[in-house]
């Protein structure tokens, strides 16, 4: 049934791509259409304008350039709705409109409304200080950015820093991409992430958003400063050969009519299905039609924009689970059977253009990569389209997270269940490779906090300091941060994640600007000074977050097959397993260590530690001696064919790799 199903799907991608090379002479060209639409300067400096309004009675050209002349030069009706225009260049030979000027498309409707409208191309949107309504600029500078990096390699082992440009700062303020370029780049780099994750990049009115209600899906947002500046970030992380993937909403859309897609062309639909199905109930946002021929081109030049004009190297699609299912996942729980992914309650449509949009990327692109935010387990999300899959090279494992929460929320120490851990750690689809991580931007907005303060809470203000003695909670939360972290890395997945600031256990959690906080920034920004000073223990976490990823750097657990789980002893709350030929063991008991305990392992020989959590440097004790040498037994101990009997094995949260 559901090979079946998965062939239908492959057949719906070929009809589309045939009717592709049909009609538009391939998905090349019609991907390129950003050079078509909106306004493109010609060889000659005349600037050519092309939208697309069909429900539109006419439409005109206004702004600075003809002092906002609402009638003096219209759009010519082409077929399928489109619009054109042509502006000569000026008696000097230069461009009718000047760079950084403003303009509006004006929409007369067949009711007789005359709508003011930015284009859905537009490429540079700016917000002046005092107004609410986004303004669509003209971006055509004499001297651009031109990138001069290649981008790196498809790492096999990806480790992603997922970061927001906005609040990379200490500073009660919005943070620019030149800050994050400057003061935040090298820090990725140090801690070993060799991708960033960047979110709320496309043009979002509502900054409090997190960039989830896009406006302008073109314009890279300008309230971190010009798209040439964003340029430069993602050339300089290329020149320190990190990947960026672009966090790309392609789900749905603001609500916004003035300087959004809603009702461009007057109508409810253009864009979107016609209410209801056009609505978004939880989100109050649209819903794009994705059998609408005009918005697969939309959609699908979106991505290839971000890859040619910013060289983005892949994207990470949000909001899947709500593109997949007509109900869009809204009051529905996911089993695992079968029977949830294949019916009548799949949307064919979006279905196909996930897959047309990995296929696409994936072919032009080899080195792309693309990671899907599916809360519902769609099998084959991760397979090739050619298996019938849709495409993805990676998915988010989204449940780590929500069992770390659950765990800190609702149990003791000495209730933690290993197994269940364990399993939900382990509990991935064969042969599609998922995404781990201990917590995103999702577990630590407002309503939640971050690991460290479900760990240490308010005693963070207080006793972070190294100055004193550690406090049982600060202890207990600094071995606990660490030990999370190395276990997600270590058996979770096929990738790692961590959401910027929490790596060195950032405090508290994430609020944007909003009524509800008399727009203060307090809560949106990051605190990387606190890592600046040496008495304070972030630092430590810090050291352990960089030592663990230049770890798996060296010996490839992310790119090795899954963990081999030898030991989970609910008892003694010991995890042994090995991967890539690296052993791990923790020790999660509150109050135990242990001597003479047996560890299973695959491969004979010498063993030395490599990774200890318990380093002082780390904010531990120090209570292993790392001149041991640790020698193998050829004695079969669970599932292993050797073993190696640990003479003395002391610490609280004891860990080795």
């Amino acid at each position: 049934f559901t090979l079946g199903f998965q062939t239908i799907q492959y057949e719906l991608l070929q009809k589309k791509l045939f009717q592709l090379e049909e009609a538009e002479g391939g998905f090349d060209q019609f991907t390129r259409s950003y050079r078509t639409f909106g306004v493109q300067r010609q060889p000659d400096n005349s600037l050519f304008f092309k939208e697309w309004a069909p429900a539109a009675e006419a439409l005109f050209l206004t702004g600075d350039f003809n002092n906002w002349n609402k009638f003096s030069h219209p759009y010519t009706k082409k077929d399928f709705g489109k619009w054109e225009l042509i502006l000569l260049p000026r008696h000097d030979k230069s461009p009718a409109v000047d760079h950084n000027t403003k303009l509006k498309v004006v929409v007369h409707t067949k009711e007789g409304e005359r709508l003011y409208r930015i284009s859905p191309w537009a490429k540079y949107v700016t917000r002046e200080e005092k107004s609410v309504i986004y303004d669509w600029v003209h971006w055509d500078p004499a001297l651009p950015y031109i990138q001069i990096h290649p981008r790196p390699k498809k790492p096999t082992s990806l480790r992603i820093y997922e970061a927001h440009v906005g609040i990379a700062s200490p500073e009660s303020t919005i943070a620019s991409y030149t800050n994050f370029t400057t003061n935040v780049l090298p820090r990725i780099k140090d801690l070993g992430y060799n991708c960033i994750q960047l979110m709320a990049i496309m043009e979002h009115a509502y900054y409090a958003s997190f960039g989830y209600q896009v406006t302008s899906f073109f314009a890279a947002s300008s309230r971190y400063g010009t798209p040439d500046e964003l340029k430069l970030l993602i050339d300089t992380a290329h020149s320190m050969g990190i990947m960026v993937l672009l966090d790309v909403v392609h789900s749905h859309a603001s609500k916004n009519v003035e300087d959004g897609l809603n009702k461009f062309d007057g109508s409810d639909s253009c864009f979107f299905h016609s209410s209801p199905r056009g609505d978004h109930s939880q989100w109050d946002s649209r819903l794009f039609n994705y059998s609408s021929w005009e918005v697969l081109r939309f959609l699908l030049s979106n991505l290839r924009w971000w890859m040619e004009e910013y060289r983005f190297d892949g994207f990470r699609f949000d909001g899947v689970t709500s593109m997949l299912y007509h109900h869009h996942g809204v009051g529905t729980g996911f089993s695992g059977d079968y029977s949830e992914y294949f019916g009548l309650q799949v949307d064919e449509d979006s279905l196909v253009y996930l897959m047309l949009a990995n296929h696409i990327l994936h072919t032009l692109y080899p080195s792309c990569i693309t990671v899907a935010e599916d809360v519902s387990g769609m099998p084959a999300l991760c397979r090739e389209v050619q298996e019938g899959g849709l495409g993805f090279d990676y998915r988010l494992a989204m449940a780590i997270p929500d069992k770390w929460i659950q765990i800190l929320k609702e149990l003791k120490d000495e209730d933690w269940d290993m197994g269940n851990i364990i399993h939900t750690l382990t509990n991935r689809r064969y042969g599609e490779k998922c995404i781990a991580y201990a917590e995103s931007h999702d577990q630590a907005l407002v309503g939640d906090k971050s690991l460290a303060f479900w760990l240490m809470d308010k005693e963070m203000y207080t006793n972070m300091s190294s100055l004193i003695p550690m406090t049982p909670v600060i202890d207990r939360g600094l071995q606990l941060h660490k030990m999370i972290r190395l276990l997600t890395h270590s058996m979770g997945g096929e990738g790692y994640l961590n959401f910027m600031g929490n790596e060195f256990g950032h405090p508290e959690w994430l609020d944007f600007p909003r009524e509800g906080n008399n727009q203060s920034y307090h809560y949106a920004r990051r605190q990387f000074n606190l890592l600046d000073i040496d008495n304070l223990r972030y630092h430590q976490l810090y050291a352990f977050d960089r030592d663990m990823n230049r770890t798996e750097d060296k010996y490839g657990w992310l790119a090795a097959p899954p963990a081999f789980v030898s030991a989970k002893h609910e008892g003694d709350k010991v995890i042994v397993f090995d991967r890539a030929n690296v052993l791990f063991i923790f020790n999660f008991h509150p109050t135990k260590s242990f001597q003479g305990y047996r560890v299973a392992v695959d491969v004979p020989g010498k063993y030395k530690i490599k990774l200890d959590s318990d380093m002082v440097q780390y904010g531990g004790h120090g209570r292993l001696d790392h001149n041991t040498e640790f020698f193998t037994e050829a004695q079969p101990f669970n599932g292993r064919p050797n073993s190696i009997p640990f003479r003395k094995t002391t610490g609280q949260n004891l860990d080795l790799s």
